[in-house]
């Protein structure tokens, strides 16, 4: 079992996800933060407010012995009160659109040069050019001369 654990492993396509994996993973909090330290605070001043995940609704009452803002969403969450976070959610949405959008756009850029290698391909497997008459018939000299017997 141990021998056919390190064939699979030494798969080339078990180590290539695994770097997917890795890098996917640090993508994804280059990502995140993209989204909630840029994007985010700029719809949020559109919308009259800095930060967008803050918009939500309480769906339930707060505990009495909650001591903290009744504005904060991570507290309130915290603290057990029921929320509708829709604005956490809208950035998780517009999260999820930015790394899809670039996913995209690698796996189209990766398509298009793939493609361009495939052409270059064919097209350096065209048939050479005919060699001029005179270099075919110098060939055939130099051929002739190779098979005549020594003197």
């Amino acid at each position: 079992m141990l021998n056919e654990f390190k064939t699979f492993i030494a798969r080339g396509n078990v180590l290539d996800l695994a770097v997917g994996v890795i890098i996917g993973a640090a993508f994804g909090t280059i990502t995140k933060s993209l989204t909630d330290d840029v994007i985010m605070p700029v719809i949020g001043a559109v919308f009259g407010g800095f930060d967008f995940t803050s918009y939500f609704v309480r769906l339930g009452p707060v505990p009495a012995a909650y001591a903290g803002s009744l504005t904060d969403y991570a507290a309130l969450k915290a603290a057990g009160v029921p929320l509708f976070g829709y604005g956490a959610f809208l950035t998780v949405v517009i999260n999820f659109i930015i790394l899809a959008f670039i996913v995209f756009l690698l796996v189209r850029s990766v398509n298009r040069m793939l493609a361009r290698m495939e052409k270059e391909k064919v097209e350096g497997t065209a048939p050479p050019a005919a060699d001029p008459a005179d270099i075919v018939l110098l060939r055939e000299i130099r051929d002739e001369l190779k098979n005549r017997a020594p003197l």
